[in-house]
């Protein structure tokens, strides 16, 4: 049975939720605002109810931090590490090489606002830097953006499915707005998939040796492994991607938009379609791979008008821009330093593409 409904913040469902999912070890450094998961995990670590969890470390800086969640995840063990944009930063390096490697490893970015050390507001500033790989060499992991705290909780399962399905970082992308938000939610009964992993380093007594490396000093076979990882990459981005639709059906406007933007973006529908407005949402749960494909079909289905939505100075757009292939118009309203766009400035934007506008009166009153 699931436990009773609790009011939870994003960061503390997202802690639950990766121990629901059988977490087995855990090393971060406390930067808000994604502190309350470390602080989370280690009130649970030790207690009867999670007994896969059995490594909780605060290391002493972020770069400890990936780096002894790469020597964990290579013994196949459930791993997760969490920060926010400047430790997300620093651990770049780390997850270039964890990429090679191809080691199942989670990691948490509770994105705020920047760059620097900017405030603690949110901000989806680190959208290129999350889905194009952000450290060296060309490489891609999967992103994944939740929209309530409920799907914060969900999502470590997910998450970890995929990270041991293809052997590759997965990277969940909030931000400071779902970290902090505090919901009502039913914790997920989730059971943990035992997954097979031959390829893990657990000691060679009785077996071959195994090896995970990133260097591959012969140039051939760091040719091969390349192609190798850009063709596992190119089969998830045609499995994996993932959005939801909301109204799309007969929408003159479709608005794009993930995490706390989506929240804003599907009142903002609900309040337009009340007063006349074609408009749907189409929200990216699978930030890598882009959900291309979803839009294609709106394309081929006849929408003609895309507005982006989101918290930076114009990022997703281009994705939505180049599934787009300039068949239909796309435009965007953005903001940034922590600021969230108001009601009125997103319904205005819609009614200014709609063939039917409506009059968004009283905008602001609609709770996001």
């Amino acid at each position: 049975m699931s436990d009773p409904p609790e009011f939870l913040k994003g960061n503390e469902a997202l802690a639950y939720g990766a121990l629901r999912a059988g977490l087995t070890a855990f090393y971060g450094y406390p930067i808000t605002p994604s502190s309350e998961i470390p602080e989370t995990l280690a009130a649970a670590f030790g207690r009867p109810s999670y007994p896969r969890f059995r490594v909780f470390l605060q290391a002493a800086s972020e770069l400890e931090a990936i780096n002894l969640a790469i020597g964990s995840a290579a013994t196949g063990a459930r791993t997760m590490t969490a920060t926010s944009g400047p430790g997300f930063s620093l651990k770049q390096e780390g997850i270039s090489y964890a990429a090679a490697m191809e080691l199942p490893l989670l990691i948490v970015n509770v994105n705020r606002a920047g760059p620097g050390l900017g405030n603690l507001g949110p901000e989806q500033s680190d959208y290129f830097q999350a889905t194009r790989g952000g450290g060296h060499g060309g490489y891609r992991t999967i992103v994944l953006a939740p929209d309530s705290v409920a799907e914060m909780a969900r999502m470590p399962s997910l998450a970890f499915a995929l990270a041991f399905r293809y052997r590759t970082p997965v990277i969940v992308l909030a931000d400071a707005f779902l970290g902090q938000l505090k919901e009502d939610l039913e914790l997920p009964e989730v059971a943990a998939e035992a997954v097979e992993t031959p390829w893990a380093v657990t000691g060679a007594l009785g077996r071959e040796r195994h090896v995970l490396a990133s260097i591959h000093l012969e140039l051939a076979d760091q040719n091969r492994h390349s192609r190798h990882l850009q063709e596992k990459f190119a089969t998830i981005g045609r499995l994996e991607q993932r959005a939801e639709d909301v109204a799309t059906d007969d929408a003159d406007v479709v608005i794009v938009a993930y995490g706390i933007c989506a929240r804003i973006a599907r009142a903002a529908v609900v309040a337009l379609r009340d007063r006349g407005c074609k408009v749907g949402l189409l929200r990216p749960i699978s930030l890598a791979p882009f959900p291309r494909d979803r839009i294609d079909d709106l394309v081929l289905s006849g929408v003609r008008r895309f507005l982006v939505l989101e918290l930076n100075h114009g990022q997703m757009v281009d994705d939505v821009q180049l599934a787009v292939a300039g068949r239909a118009e796309v435009r965007s309203v953005t903001e940034v330093g922590g600021l969230l766009p108001s009601m009125a400035a997103l319904g205005a934007a819609v009614e200014s593409m709609s063939d039917r506008p409506a009059s968004f009166v009283d905008a602001e009153e609609v709770d996001a």
